[in-house]
C-alpha cells in the first residue's frame, strides 16, 4: 500500500468514449437540438457537456455549427451518432457514406440488389416503350360515293316493305286466338 502524502502512487487513467450527440431542446411539437461531445457512458444525463458545437432545427432545416471544432473532435476520436453523421455528410463537412439510421422500416440493400431493381425497371420500361411503339396505323377512311350511298339505301326499304306483311299475318293469328 504505498501512499505517499495522502495519495495513491499509482495513477489509473480513466479514458471514456466520446460520442456527439443531439440533445433535444425545445417545447412540445417544437423540436430543436443541440450537437453536443458527451462522454459515451454518461450520455443519459444531459448535465455532463464536454463541449456544445451548435443547433439544429428540424422544421426549418437551421444549422449553426462550429465546423472546426466538430473536425477536431471527430479527429480526436469522438464517434458521431448516426444521425449526426449523414448531417454533416449532407452539409460537406464530413466525407463519407451516409448511414440507413432506420433500418427496420427500410432495410439496407445490396449494390447487387439495387442493381437488379434497376435493370428490372428499365426492362419493364422497354417493353412498355415496345408495346406503345408498334401501334398500327390507321388507314384513312374515304368518303363513300353517292352509288355506294344509294345501294346501302335500297336495301334498308326492302326489309322496311316486308316488315308490314309479316305485321298482317301476326294480326289475324292474334284476332283468331283472342276470338278463341
Amino acid at each position: 500500500m504505498p501512499f505517499i502524502c495522502g495519495f495513491r502512487a499509482s495513477l489509473v487513467i480513466f479514458a471514456y468514449m466520446l460520442m456527439i450527440r443531439f440533445q433535444r431542446i425545445g417545447r412540445t411539437g417544437d423540436p430543436a437540438f443541440r450537437i453536443s461531445v458527451l462522454e459515451k457512458a454518461r450520455a443519459a444525463q444531459a448535465g455532463n457537456v464536454v463541449e456544445r458545437l451548435g443547433t439544429y432545427n428540424p422544421k426549418t432545416k437551421a444549422l449553426i455549427l462550429n465546423e472546426e471544432s466538430v473536425k477536431a473532435w471527430i479527429e480526436k476520436g469522438a464517434q458521431p451518432t448516426d444521425s449526426i453523421r449523414n448531417l454533416l455528410i449532407s452539409k460537406g463537412i464530413i466525407a463519407g457514406k451516409k448511414v440507413n439510421v432506420l433500418p427496420k422500416k427500410s432495410p439496407i440493400k445490396s449494390e447487387a440488389a439495387i442493381a437488379a431493381e434497376k435493370a428490372a425497371a428499365e426492362a419493364a420500361a422497354a417493353e412498355a416503350a415496345a408495346a406503345a411503339a408498334p401501334a398500327p396505323e390507321e388507314t384513312p377512311v374515304e368518303a363513300p360515293t353517292e352509288a355506294e350511298v344509294e345501294a346501302e339505301a335500297v336495301p334498308a326499304e326492302e326489309p322496311a316493305a316486308e316488315a308490314p306483311a309479316e305485321n298482317a299475318e301476326e294480326a289475324p293469328a292474334e284476332e283468331a286466338s283472342a276470338a278463341a
